[in-house]
């Protein structure tokens, strides 16, 4: 199945049993304005509500990833009106906690596929999806005390739990570029392709991420986000309720049948 919705900022491509989100504002390295991130937030509902589909890939265009928010909506004919500037609040709630609310609740998994820069809110973006893989030109830049502003878009809450509190500081502090062969490094992605291999190798990830047994994935990834707040005793009895939920579905059946038949399972995602 190859079904393509085009749109001015988001592209939108189901290829198989994964949609490939692509963002398509390459001019101004695919920074997100109210529309942008309207888009975005249609079509991650598009994907996590289509039973069809097992697996998300996001990515981008062109040589960037995200650079993050517009900072043109700020202009006014060149110039920055401070009187006339949002109410940031607002829009952290409105734009980007939506985005990250979709990706961490969908329940199937969402790959980051950075091809290129990621900073500020683009680069938190990617770190709240379930697996960030990059092309080794990529960068990393937690860009937001370049202008005086703070982390959004939960960078304050992915980066100390997948590098540590002091790198996190580090990073969130001073903004310095990471390389992707040391984000790979500190734990912040999953993994680094070469170049010329990134696009294949991050496609056939989500391809075999959609022939997986899309309910244990998902209660996989519910548990993981649980554990950021419970005790062992509490994870544990999450994970013995999950489990029984796991049990009741068609793929345990199969993956049963298919290990004791010596065989690779074949999984529908029921």
């Amino acid at each position: 199945m190859n079904n393509m919705a085009s749109k001015a900022r988001i592209q939108y491509e189901q290829l198989g049993a994964v949609a490939r989100i692509t963002l398509s504002r390459p001019a101004v390295y695919h920074s997100l304005d109210l529309e942008m991130a309207q888009e975005l937030q249609a079509a991650l509902d598009q994907a996590g509500g289509d039973p069809s589909v097992r697996a998300v890939l996001l990515t981008a265009s062109g040589k960037a990833f995200c650079a993050g928010q517009d900072l043109g909506e700020f202009l006014e004919d060149g110039q920055l009106q401070t009187e006339n500037l949002p109410d940031f609040s607002r829009m952290v709630e409105e734009r980007y906690m939506p985005l990250i609310q979709r990706i961490c609740e969908m329940e199937k998994p969402v790959v980051a596929a950075v091809n290129g820069v990621a900073a500020g809110a683009g680069a938190n973006l990617a770190l709240a999806c379930d697996l960030v893989v990059a092309a080794e030109s990529a960068r990393f830049v937690q860009a937001f005390s370049q202008i005086g502003l703070v982390p959004d878009s939960g960078g304050t809450y992915f980066l100390p739990r997948l590098i540590g509190w002091q790198r996190a500081a580090a990073l969130l502090f001073l903004g310095e570029p990471v390389s992707t062969n040391a984000a790979e490094s500190m734990g912040m992605i999953y993994r680094a392709y070469p170049d010329d291999e990134f696009a294949l190798a991050s496609f056939e990830l989500a391809e075999r991420l959609a022939s997986l047994p899309t309910q244990a994935l998902a209660y996989t990834k519910k548990l993981l986000r649980l554990s950021a707040g419970n005790s062992l005793d509490s994870q544990m009895k999450q994970e013995g309720a999950y489990q029984s939920l796991a049990g009741r579905t068609e793929d345990f059946s199969e993956g049963v049948r298919a290990f004791l038949e010596k065989r690779k399972a074949t999984f529908k995602g029921k």
